[in-house]
């Protein structure tokens, strides 16, 4: 019951600074959006930059994680990303590329 209100009170918050834009949800935010709506601070902005360069990620794939970093901050019930939300953000795209690599045939 506690980690649904969490993600209730998260798609709230989500909905409340997305009301104007035709966007119900993080996901669905444009790279517009993401520039305005996922600012970093300068610990954060290293930390995204060296695990792009180290992971040899897309542009698309910094997009994502941006998005996974601000629900996990609205999860949290923070205003502003951190650098640990998008460690976090991080290693769920870390595990993804894992994943990934097991399914694909040899």
């Amino acid at each position: 019951e506690a980690i649904r209100q969490r993600v209730v009170t998260a798609r709230l918050r989500q909905r409340d600074r997305l009301k104007d834009s035709g966007v119900h949800s993080n996901s669905g935010m444009s790279k517009k959006q993401i520039d305005s709506l996922c600012a970093l601070d300068s610990a954060g902005s290293a930390l995204l930059h060296t695990a792009m360069e180290r992971m040899q990620l897309s542009a698309r794939a910094f997009d994502k994680i941006l998005k996974i970093g601000r629900t996990i901050a609205d999860l949290e019930g923070v205003e502003n990303i951190k650098d640990t939300h998008l460690a976090e953000a991080i290693q769920y795209r870390s595990l993804d590329r894992k994943a990934w690599r097991q399914q694909k045939p040899p």
